[in-house]
C-alpha cells in the first residue's frame, strides 16, 4: 500500500499531539519518566503495528509507569542539572580548564544524551521497565557506536531546534524528536563488506 500526503499529514498531526500530551504529562517533573515511557510505547506501537494505542491503553500505561518512573525522573533531573551547571561554569570561566575542559564536557553531554535517547526508545519496547531498557541501551550503544553517535546528533539537533523555535511549539517538537530517536535506533546496522 502506498502512502500519500494525507497519511504523512495524519502522522505529523499525531506526533504533534503526542508531543503536547507528553509535555503536559511531564509538567509535574516527577512524572517525566512515566510520560516518556508512555509516549515511547505509543511510538513503538505506531512503528510496529501501524496504529496508535487507544486512549484507555495509553492512560493505563501511564498510571503503571508512574511508580517506577519517579526515581528515574529524579535521577535524570539531577544529572541534567549537574551537567548544565558544569557547562555553565566552564563556559563563563568560573572554574579552571578553559576550552579543552568545555569541549570534553560537551562531548560527555552528547554521549549521555545519545544514551538517554536509546534508553527512552528501549523503555517503549520493554513495556515501561527502566532497568532492562537501560541495560539493553548500554549494550546497543557499545556494540554500535555509530548509532550511538547518530542518537546523540538527533538529540543535539532537537535541542538546537528547541532553542530556535517559538517556545509554544517546543511541545510539538517533543513528539517529532521521539519519533526521530526511534527511527534512528531501529535502523538496521550495515556491516562493511570484507575486501
Amino acid at each position: 500500500m502506498t502512502r500519500d500526503w494525507r497519511d504523512v499529514l495524519a502522522d505529523a498531526a499525531d506526533l504533534a499531539l503526542l508531543g503536547i500530551l507528553l509535555t503536559l504529562a511531564a509538567l509535574p517533573l516527577l512524572t517525566a519518566a512515566a510520560a516518556a515511557a508512555t509516549a515511547s510505547a505509543a511510538v513503538h506501537d505506531r512503528f510496529g503495528t501501524g496504529g496508535w494505542p487507544s486512549a484507555r491503553q495509553t492512560l493505563a500505561r501511564f498510571v503503571r509507569a508512574v511508580p517506577a518512573g519517579v526515581p528515574v525522573s529524579l535521577l535524570a533531573l539531577a544529572g541534567a542539572g549537574l551537567l548544565a551547571a558544569d557547562l555553565a561554569a566552564l563556559a563563563t570561566g568560573r572554574v579552571p580548564g578553559g576550552t579543552p575542559a568545555l569541549a570534553v564536557t560537551v562531548l560527555v553531554t552528547a554521549a549521555v544524551a545519545g544514551y538517554a535517547g536509546s534508553v527512552v526508545v528501549e523503555v517503549g519496547r520493554t513495556g515501561g521497565r527502566w532497568r532492562p531498557a537501560a541495560r539493553t541501551a548500554a549494550r546497543a550503544c557499545l556494540d554500535h557506536p555509530a548509532r550511538w553517535a547518530a542518537l546523540a546528533g538527533t538529540a543535539g539537533v532537537a535541542l538546537l531546534l528547541a532553542l530556535l523555535v517559538t517556545p509554544v511549539t517546543v511541545p510539538i517538537l517533543a513528539g517529532y524528536t521521539l519519533a526521530a530517536l526511534y527511527a534512528v535506533a531501529r535502523r538496521p546496522v550495515t556491516r562493511p563488506e570484507p575486501s
